[in-house]
């Protein structure tokens, strides 16, 4: 028998450990390795895939496991967009589910809190690129900072019969949501390895990323994988209906399957295999009303209308910090003239419009933001405090109610005289994106951004926005509905406009009694 060589052994054990030693700035995830950029004080990876890509015949169907690659993947720059309207500044593609990390930890064993970012962009545009999402002065305060993408607009969101045929659970649509749990199933497998804590994630989006942050909140195929919310000009917790206005958008299955079928045959096809033959570039939105663009009710990634869920307590019970702006209805009007708000008043509430026009008036020759605020309300205003009340009375996890309301003075002869904050606004100062040399940023902006980010970041921390320095903030609740303004000051005050979020609230509720079902076109 030879002799064992253990200088040979010890040799080769060395050396094969040399070989997969990580390189500074390389991080070990599913699929393989990859080589983001170190800052001093950051590391930054871009572009890293968090599911096969979804095209060919992956095309409408869920997220798929990451394909391996061999070598180290370099992860120095933003992967595409998904396909939509417009020139996202990374470019865009179908394939395109990928997302970006920004870490302040030095160490893999920091378990710092997560905060994951899901963009907006009415579930027909987005990405993670855009310069008002980068991620750096959030990761600042301590946080490791995720954002990732989905799928939007048709691409996303088509609900088809023959794709319900396909699918294992009998559904179709919903799988930009399904994009994004994928992506916050990756980050508790992987998020560890960049020194976060996959037991301490909180989700935060706004427009229709905090619409679909309260998806989140309601769907069971999320459970686990966050432990907090916040969700900005968001909530979904209108009822369905066959013809959508904003604050109710969703339709049922079925009737997003009909839109299905309308929208193939708008090609000239009669079935989902030649569609998913056609370029990508064919399928990019034309508009925002075009099927197929929004989640649905689909009795598996969202199972039932979000209030009646909430109203049983069935959902994923975590801390949020919800709110919206304080003039939303600058960027959703109902009207351009006076008689035109009347009309589609009339049109969209039927039976209840003379009671909302008079809680919300309008103007003898104009549409002052009054009745501005009804599209405020009915979009996100009745949404977030709804969600607000229903947790507070089912729930046992605190919310946080908030209002945002930062903008210019103006002089009271101005035309903008009245105008608020729009919709959108909020975004910039919740990232701490503010360009300081930019003549129109005030001191009172980046203080009350400084403010926001520190809230923001309190809250992954801690499951609470409070902290030194900082307006006390109470948790919301039916016995002290205290509200959070956010503006040139952080001030409590009361709810925004109650009286006519009651009325309201009665148009909502008749909604989804049998005659407001039978009515509702």
């Amino acid at each position: 028998m030879k002799p064992i060589n253990f200088l040979l052994i010890a040799f080769l054990v060395l050396s094969i450990s040399a070989c997969t030693q990580l390189q500074p700035g390389q991080v070990k995830v599913e699929g393989g390795i990859i080589q983001g950029t170190l800052t001093d004080d950051l590391g930054i990876y871009k572009g890293i895939p968090f599911a096969a890509p979804p095209v060919g015949e992956l095309r409408w169907k869920a997220p798929q496991p990451v394909e391996p690659w061999e070598g180290v993947k370099q992860t120095t720059d933003y992967a595409p967009a998904p396909m939509q309207g417009g020139n996202p500044v990374s470019g865009k593609s179908e394939d395109c589910l990928y997302l970006n990390v920004w870490t302040p930890a030095k160490a893999a064993n920091e378990k710092l809190p997560v905060l994951v970012w899901i963009y907006g962009g009415g579930f027909s545009f987005g990405s993670t690129s855009d310069p008002v999402h980068n991620g750096e002065h959030l990761a600042r305060k301590g946080v490791v900072l995720v954002s990732i993408a989905y799928r939007v607009g048709q691409l996303g969101f088509l609900a088809h019969p023959e794709l319900s045929a396909e699918s294992p659970n009998e559904v179709s649509g919903n799988y930009g949501l399904l994009d994004q749990i994928a992506g916050l199933q990756w980050i508790q497998n992987n998020i560890a390895a960049f020194g976060g804590d996959p037991d301490q994630v909180t989700i935060f989006g706004e427009s229709a990323g905090g619409i679909a942050v309260s998806m989140l909140c309601a769907s069971p195929l999320a459970k686990g994988l966050f432990h907090g919310a916040i969700s900005q000009s968001g909530g979904s917790f209108g009822p369905t209906r066959p013809t959508t206005y904003p604050g109710e958008n969703m339709k049922t299955l079925e009737q997003a399957e009909q839109d299905g079928l309308e929208y193939v045959k708008g090609f000239g096809l009669s079935n989902v295999e030649e569609l998913r033959k056609l370029e990508a570039e064919k399928l990019i939105p034309q508009g925002w009303t075009m099927p197929g663009g929004w989640p649905i009710v689909d009795g598996y990634v969202i199972p039932d209308d979000q209030f009646k869920l909430y109203e049983a307590g069935n959902y994923n019970d975590v801390p949020v910090l919800i709110g919206y702006n304080s003039d939303e209805g600058l960027s959703f009007p109902a009207g351009r003239t006076p008689q035109e708000y009347i009309d589609n008043v009339k049109k969209r509430f039927g039976p209840y419009a003379d009671s909302l026009i008079q809680a919300y008036p309008v103007g003898e020759s104009s549409v002052p933001r009054t009745a501005r605020n009804l599209m405020r309300d009915a979009a996100f205003g009745w949404h977030t405090w709804s969600w607000a009340r229903l947790q507070s009375q089912t729930g046992k996890s605190d919310v946080y109610l908030y209002y945002f309301d930062q903008h210019p003075e103006r002089s009271a002869d101005s035309p903008q005289a009245d105008h608020g904050t729009p919709h959108g606004v909020d975004v910039p100062f919740v990232f701490m994106n503010l360009d300081p040399k930019n003549p129109n940023i005030s001191e009172a902006d980046l203080s009350i951004s400084e403010t926001m980010g520190s809230y923001w970041t309190n809250f992954a921390k801690y499951g609470h926005p409070n902290g030194d320095g900082l307006t006390k903030w109470p948790a919301f609740s039916e016995v002290n509905p205290a509200v959070m303004y956010l503006g040139p000051k952080a001030y409590l005050g009361p709810v925004p406009d109650e009286a006519s979020l009651q009325v309201l609230d009665n148009y909502y509720r008749w909604r989804r009694s049998s005659e407001g079902k039978e009515w509702a076109q």
